[in-house]
């Protein structure tokens, strides 16, 4: 049964917030504080620090847990395969359009007329008149030469390249494992630690996706990084292997022109959302907020656009891991949210977007669950699920009241922490659909999502807690 606490913890918006930790937030204390100011969701970069400094931070998330009663979700980002230019003799050369460099394999430093590139599967896949980008595309040249082991690239824009900045290859699908040994290793580590989503990076092709799954084997949900373009071009594939999606719009927004991010966005959160996962908008969000205390106005416009189109989720990275003002960051952008769903355009497109229920039975009764509780004005959609899948049914509606998920699987409380609209209980397993609607009546009063005498339209399966057999509909009063 929920503690009272829960009740200083009703966000009064659907959309999550996200929020890595970092050097500016690795202490239990502050950790609390972004939980208390609106974070729903912990994100652990395997980018940077030790699995050490990882598992405390684990340890204090489920410290803050226990305390408020309250489930909170943890992602594990894994690197991915980071493809970088090598040193220079000088930390650093100047470029000017028009000049030419060489890309080779050979580990000695650099100078202006060459530099190592310690990728031979770049040289063997991209081709005469493909372009390479380098230090998040301030730098842009043009392959005009190939050889085996080599490449003569034409600067044609950017003034500046120095030591190990990052390159992105637009337009080639590189022969790269999305895993690499080092991801393997955080990968183990961080099922150990019991995070509840795993984030892969670079993912090019559904079979990216394959290894990690398997390796995982259902000790966590795993949440595919777009940053890519040739993964928007097999998406279809890729959503249906993984459990979540994160729009990684910084390293995609480099490879693709930035006149076209804004309607992939809105295609790929549309589309994750019909199919009944979860969607992170991620990157950049309030960029300024790391050195500045108020976000530049085309940020907000930016968290409120991914609202307006639907987010499950919108993610804070360097704001809340090394800025200077974590907690206005996340203050900031939970009043963004909240401003947006309350705007009568906000539930409009809302509501014209709705997906239509399919063939299955389940997914019938939620939709008819939606309905019912919009004509009741319930208080809230209370679902009981041992897997999540009918949680993930209702969220995909994007009901106006909150989804009260309760569970057995601590597990499946914490994934769902993630979703649109969802405050996920656990309690203890219910042996028939009566004693789950009891726990329902009884969870919404103690948590304050429902007061007496209001309403609240629950849904389950028969024969009860069987996954996936959702196919009954109630109605019960709160006494």
């Amino acid at each position: 049964m929920p503690t009272p606490a829960h009740k200083s913890l009703i966000r009064n918006r659907q959309t999550k917030i996200v929020a890595t930790l970092g050097p500016a937030s690795n202490t239990e204390e502050m950790i609390e504080k972004l939980f208390l100011t609106g974070v729903d969701v912990f994100r652990l970069n395997f980018s940077h620090g030790k699995h050490e400094d990882h598992a405390d931070r684990v340890k204090a998330i489920r410290a803050i847990e226990a305390r408020h009663g309250r489930p909170i979700g943890i992602i594990a980002d894994l690197q991915g395969p980071k493809l970088r230019v090598g040193k220079f003799k000088e930390g650093s050369i100047a470029l000017k359009p028009g000049m030419k460099i060489r890309l080779d394999l050979d580990t000695a430093e650099g100078d202006e007329t060459r530099v190592n590139l310690p990728h031979p599967e770049i040289i063997s896949a991209i081709e005469p008149g493909a372009f390479i980008l380098c230090d998040d595309g301030k730098v842009r040249m043009q392959i005009v030469e190939k050889g085996k082991d080599f490449l003569i690239a034409e600067i044609i824009s950017g003034n500046k390249l120095s030591n190990n900045k990052g390159v992105n290859v637009p337009n080639t699908v590189l022969p790269i494992p999305a895993l690499t040994e080092k991801d393997r290793k955080d990968l183990v580590a961080a099922l150990d630690m019991g995070v509840d989503w795993v984030a892969q990076s670079f993912v090019q092709k559904p079979e990216d996706v394959a290894e990690a799954r398997k390796l995982i084997n259902g000790r966590a949900w795993l949440m595919a990084k777009i940053e890519k373009p040739s993964a928007l071009e097999t998406f279809d594939e890729i959503l249906t292997h993984v459990d979540g999606i994160m729009l990684a719009r910084g390293d995609l927004g480099v490879e693709i022109p930035p006149e076209d991010v804004p309607s992939v966005q809105k295609k790929v959160v549309r589309q994750v959302r019909y199919a009944g996962k979860p969607i992170i908008v991620a990157t950049q969000m309030l960029e300024s907020m790391i050195e500045n205390p108020a976000p530049t106005r085309a940020e907000a416009s930016d968290v409120a656009t991914a609202v307006y189109d639907g987010t499950d989720a919108v993610m804070l990275s360097a704001e809340t891991a090394a800025g200077q003002y974590p907690l206005e960051a996340v203050s900031i952008m939970d009043r963004i949210c909240r401003k947006v769903e309350g705007d009568e355009v906000y539930r409009r497109i809302m509501n014209r977007n709705h997906p239509d229920a399919d063939t299955d039975p389940g997914d019938a009764i939620t939709v008819a669950a939606v309905n019912v509780a919009k004509t009741i004005n319930a208080a809230c959609i209370t679902n009981y699920t041992s897997s999540g899948s009918t949680t993930l049914r209702t969220a995909r509606q994007r009901p106006t009241m909150p989804i009260l998920s309760l569970s057995h699987s601590q597990a499946t409380t914490r994934r769902l922490m993630l979703c649109y609209g969802v405050y996920a209980v656990f309690t203890e397993d219910k042996k028939t659909f009566g004693e789950a609607v009891q726990a329902a009546v009884e969870s919404a009063a103690a948590i304050g999502l429902a007061q007496k005498g209001q309403r609240l339209v629950m849904t389950a399966g028969v024969p009860f807690g069987t996954p996936g057999s959702t196919n009954i509909l109630r109605v019960a009063w709160v006494e």
